[in-house]
C-alpha cells in the first residue's frame, strides 16, 4: 500500500520538534503541502528547508504562542484568511506536570486554553474548506492517560478527555460529508516531553534519571519507548484515502501499555 497525499495541504501543530516534527515529516514525505506551528522560528525552517518539494508541494509555518490563547487567535484566524488545509492535525505541547493537589483553578483554565480551546477553534476555522469540498481529515493527538489517568498530569488527564470527547461529538456530526475526526491516545515516545517529565520525577523520587526511563521501559510490553517516526506513520495512515472509514476512534499508540480495552 503506498499512500499519496499529493495535491493536500496539511497543518500541523506542535510541529518543531518530537511527535509533531515526526507526523510533518512523514505527511510531507507521501506529497503534501505541510503548513508548521510551534514557537521555534529556527527549527520550523530547517524543517522546511529538509522537505521534498519534487511533487509541487510548497511548505510554509507560523510562528504561535499555544499558551497566548488570544495572540493564538489572531495568528491562526489571519493565516485561515489566505489558506485552507484537508488535514489538521491538532497538537500542542503538554502543560505543567504535577498532581490534583498541586494544582489550583487558575491552572485549569489555563490548560483548558491550552489543549482544548486552540483545538476547537482552530478546527472550525479549518472546517468551513472541508465542508465545502466534502473531504477531510482532522486528527486530534491525545493520550493514553484519558482512560489511564496518570496521576502527576492531573491538568492533560483532565482537558485532555474533553478533547478526545469532543472530537468523538464532532465525528458524528461529519462523516456524511466524509470528514473523519480520529483521537491518538499517545503512550511513551522518545521525546524532549518526556526527557523533562523523566528529569522531574528523578528529582523528585532522588533516583537517575536512566533509572526512571528504564524503569518505564519496562512497564512497556514491548521493553521499548516508541520512536517519534512510528507515530508519524499512524497520522499518515489516517489522514490517507485509505482510512476514509476510520473516525470517531481513539486509538492507542502505546506498545501494549494500556491494560484497559
Amino acid at each position: 500500500m503506498k499512500i499519496d497525499l499529493s495535491g493536500k495541504k496539511a497543518l500541523i501543530g506542535g510541529s518543531s520538534g518530537g511527535i509533531g516534527k515526526a507526523i510533518a515529516q512523514q505527511i510531507a514525505a507521501s506529497g503534501a503541502s505541510i503548513t508548521l506551528m510551534a514557537r521555534s522560528e529556527d527549527k520550523m525552517q530547517q524543517l522546511i528547508d529538509s522537505f521534498n518539494t519534487s511533487d509541487s508541494q510548497k511548505h510554509q509555518y507560523l510562528v504561535v504562542d499555544f499558551t497566548d490563547f488570544e495572540g493564538y487567535q489572531k495568528v491562526i484566524s489571519k493565516y485561515f484568511e489566505q489558506n485552507t488545509v484537508d488535514i489538521l492535525v491538532n497538537n500542542t505541547q503538554g502543560p505543567a506536570a504535577g498532581g490534583t493537589l498541586e494544582k489550583h483553578v487558575g491552572d485549569y483554565q489555563k490548560a483548558f486554553d491550552l489543549l482544548f480551546k486552540t483545538v476547537v477553534f482552530t478546527t472550525q476555522l479549518a472546517l468551513k474548506q472541508m465542508r465545502s469540498q466534502q473531504w477531510g481529515r482532522i486528527i486530534n493527538v491525545a493520550s493514553i492517560s484519558v482512560k489511564e489517568p496518570l496521576n502527576y498530569l492531573a491538568l492533560s488527564n483532565t482537558i485532555r478527555a474533553a478533547v478526545v470527547t469532543w472530537g468523538k461529538s464532532l465525528a458524528i456530526d461529519v462523516a456524511k460529508e466524509n470528514i473523519t475526526v480520529n483521537n491518538i491516545l499517545t503512550g511513551y515516545f522518545d521525546t524532549d516531553r518526556i526527557a523533562q517529565l523523566n528529569a522531574k520525577k528523578a528529582e523528585r523520587m532522588g533516583v537517575s534519571e536512566s533509572e526512571v526511563r528504564k524503569t518505564m521501559e519496562n512497564m512497556v510490553p514491548m521493553k521499548r519507548i516508541g520512536k517519534p517516526e512510528e507515530y508519524g506513520y499512524l497520522a499518515t495512515f489516517l489522514a490517507s484515502e485509505q482510512a476514509s472509514y476510520i473516525t470517531g476512534t481513539n486509538i492507542p499508540i502505546d506498545g501494549g501499555l494500556l491494560k484497559s480495552l
